[in-house]
């Protein structure tokens, strides 16, 4: 498979070198992108989850953008096998993959294979969520503790996405969702990955911020607003948990934005340092997100994969 991988923290640049580098390889290689992005599967998401506009979507083909409602949820496991399917599909029609995000649970997946698990079932999460709207996620954690509590140990009791799925994983098995960790596996994809790092925190938050202003300044809490008035969303749904439209709607609980930016940048900072953490532990080759030849370099790194036999 001709697929490789740009990641890194958010407002790193890889959306922008991504775009660069599709326009240095054609026309001898013909570039794709899929998104490796929670967010920005979701539609009517756009501001807070800094989507190509439309223009650099018309220019590159772009996928995994805008498949989803904001009431529906999209696993690893989900990602995983789209990918491998659009990767084929590219390939099949000349062209290279390049795969560009930062949600690094979907790398993961995707490069390591994933543990067999039963399938989401709509009914038993909807009983689960019942549950958790009469006696709170914590209430559920503390079940959880009872029945699986190597899992529950690595949870936070508000943890209501993944604490909702481990007791899912439960009733619909009568097994642990720890006990299934180690069994058969999905089969990884061999891809080699581009990581985007800072050599300056600094840079990196003042990144950040200009970005969040950014997002504010194009109309973030409208666009939240917008989201709520449907009536069919909630806070604890997973597109309604993405930085920056949690805290928006937060603050539009409270009629109260004016410690929206800096709750938003707390929170964004907290990502990119998750994201970093991911990435350390992960096969890649990094480059400094800051330097003024990054792209050179990338390029010359890109060289060398498409090169390399096999």
């Amino acid at each position: 498979m001709q697929a490789l991988g740009i990641a890194g923290p958010t407002a790193s640049g890889k959306s922008a070198l991504a775009l660069a580098i599709a326009a240095s390889l054609a026309p001898r290689w013909p570039v794709e992108i899929i998104s490796v992005d929670s967010a920005q599967v979701y539609r009517g998401m756009d501001i807070g989850t800094a989507k190509p506009d439309a223009g650099e979507r018309a220019a590159w083909p772009h996928h995994l953008i805008d498949i989803l409602e904001p009431t529906e949820t999209y696993s690893a496991a989900q990602f995983a096998a789209d990918a491998r399917r659009l990767i084929g599909e590219i390939n099949a029609r000349g062209r290279l993959a390049l795969l560009v995000g930062g949600t690094m649970l979907y790398f993961k997946a995707l490069i390591d294979g994933l543990d067999a698990m039963p399938p989401a079932d709509a009914a038993v999460r909807a009983a689960i969520d019942a549950r958790a709207a009469a006696a709170g996620w914590p209430a559920l954690h503390a079940e959880l503790k009872q029945v699986d509590p190597v899992t529950a140990a690595r949870l936070a009791p508000n943890d209501a996405q993944r604490v909702q799925r481990a007791l899912e994983v439960w009733q619909l098995s009568g097994e642990p969702l720890s006990s299934h960790h180690g069994r058969s596996r999905s089969p990884g994809l061999a891809l080699p990955l581009l990581s985007l790092e800072p050599a300056s925190r600094a840079w990196l938050h003042q990144r950040i911020a200009q970005r969040f202003d950014a997002m504010l300044a194009a109309g973030l809490v409208d666009e939240v607003r917008g989201l709520r008035a449907r009536g069919d969303l909630q806070p604890d749904l997973p597109s309604m948990r993405c930085v920056g439209y949690r805290q928006a709607w937060t603050a539009l609980d409270a009629n109260d934005l004016s410690g929206l930016r800096e709750q938003g940048l707390a929170a964004t900072r907290q990502l990119a340092k998750r994201q970093l953490t991911w990435l350390r532990s992960m096969p890649r080759q990094a480059l400094t997100c800051e330097a003024p030849d990054l792209q050179a370099q990338a390029l010359e790194w890109i060289a060398r994969q498409l090169s390399a036999p096999g």
